[in-house]
């Protein structure tokens, strides 16, 4: 009963300054919407990171890259490697070697103008073999791709990406004509549809064999990687334990702390894509918390001048039999529904702040961006909040509870 009348009386309190009251809890309402809209988009950017690896390259890919694994600010520079030579692509074909292994693509790329007539555009160059349209989950939508028998005769055939095309023909015929690549000739034999921003931006690419791309485009003899397709998603562990052995015993390393190479499954991509943006999330929702600090300050102060401005009703109290206790909590409970009812319109406002966004995102960004109502920082958001009330309500709630009852009194 006295819990409840203390209530009463902190709420009373509160809504004899409504003005005053809903500028101090500003600050917690800033706070939290922030961290619920950097939540929000944080889960909504992995969610759609996770769904591009997912839809656009295989569950069972696994992705071979030179250089080592950086472990430091000096590790940098190894990543810079052309470790995987043909000699490890011969080896990884072996079925003795890697038993689990169904198909193996080299890969090459880089960024090259591309001219035709008086048209000229930078686009990214793939040399890739056949295997690129199943493992990279995409195929033509015109003409043909080049065949595995080309490819090994370094045929001059190139596949566009949409973009490319459109900024190279515009709305003419592209098949059959012949673009330049480096002052060489490559006759388009087919056009990649439409997809859109992925984690491999196809639309803005132009494929060719591998072997045109390392003779004559970018002039080299390695790879930028080799790409592996397990047979089943239950062997993809013991393929990448396979691929390591073999090209380990290709290179001679007998330490596997000298690997020049790093060997990463889509499970293992899709869990390091997690990490970091959770990390980012987490670094970003911290900086918006300060405002929360400035918010609880805030709080403080103007408790402190609702202290001095109340002496008369203190004195009153404790007169008629409050005790320090009963004042104590009061003040506190104000301090506390102050930030409470700040962490409840933050929330509000941030789950609408994301609804937004997200739908902005989607439809005029044609991103597949989905809206996550974050409940961990709902929850996080109405702790934190309750928790700055008590912290600095405190301090107001002690000088209001120590005030003599006397000398309240006599305050004017």
């Amino acid at each position: 009963m006295v819990l409840k009348y203390t209530f009463k009386n902190a709420l009373r309190g509160l809504k004899t300054n409504k003005s005053r009251s809903a500028l101090t809890i500003l600050g917690i309402v800033i706070g939290i919407t922030a961290i619920m809209i950097v939540m929000s988009l944080g889960r909504g950017a992995q969610d759609l990171i996770l769904s591009q690896i997912q839809g656009q390259v295989g569950s069972k890919v696994i992705e071979i890259a030179p250089g080592r694994q950086p472990k430091g600010p000096t590790d940098f520079l190894a990543i810079f490697s052309d470790s995987l030579k043909q000699k490890d692509y011969e080896a990884l074909e072996k079925k003795s070697n890697v038993p689990h292994a169904e198909d193996i693509m080299p890969l090459v790329f880089g960024s090259e103008s591309i001219s035709y007539g008086s048209e000229t555009y930078r686009a990214t160059i793939y040399g890739v073999t056949d295997l690129a349209c199943r493992l990279y989950n995409t195929n033509v939508e015109e003409g043909r791709f080049f065949t595995n028998e080309e490819t090994k005769i370094y045929a001059d055939l190139v596949v566009l990406g949409s973009k490319v095309k459109e900024e190279l023909f515009d709305n003419n015929e592209a098949l059959g004509q012949k673009i330049k690549i480096k002052g060489k000739n490559f006759k388009i034999i087919g056009i990649l549809p439409k997809k859109g921003q992925g984690i491999v931006n196809f639309d803005d690419t132009v494929l060719v064999p591998y072997t045109t791309a390392q003779q004559y485009i970018f002039g080299i003899k390695h790879f930028n990687h080799l790409i592996v397709e397990a047979d089943s998603e239950e062997n993809i562990i013991q393929t990448v334990e396979d691929i390591k052995i073999t090209l380990r015993n290709s290179h001679n390393i007998t330490d596997p702390d000298k690997d020049d190479f790093q060997v990463t499954s889509q499970a293992d991509a899709m869990k390091m894509v997690s990490t970091i943006t959770n990390i980012l999330t987490l670094f970003l929702a911290a900086v918006a918390a300060i405002s929360l600090i400035v918010g609880g300050v805030g709080i403080m102060n103007i408790m402190l001048v609702s202290v001095t401005e109340r002496t008369h009703e203190i004195g009153l109290r404790k007169a008629i039999g409050a005790t320090e206790k009963d004042i104590l909590l009061q003040f506190l409970l104000e301090a506390v529904a102050l930030t409470a009812i700040g962490g409840i319109i933050g929330i509000i406002l941030g789950t609408i702040f994301s609804f937004v966004t997200a739908l902005i995102l989607s439809k005029f960004a044609n991103l597949d961006w989905t809206f996550t109502f974050p409940l961990s920082a709902a929850i996080l958001g109405v702790v934190v909040s309750a928790v700055i009330g008590l912290v600095f309500g405190l301090y107001p709630a002690k000088k209001a509870a120590s005030k003599s009852p006397i000398e309240a009194l006599r305050y004017e």
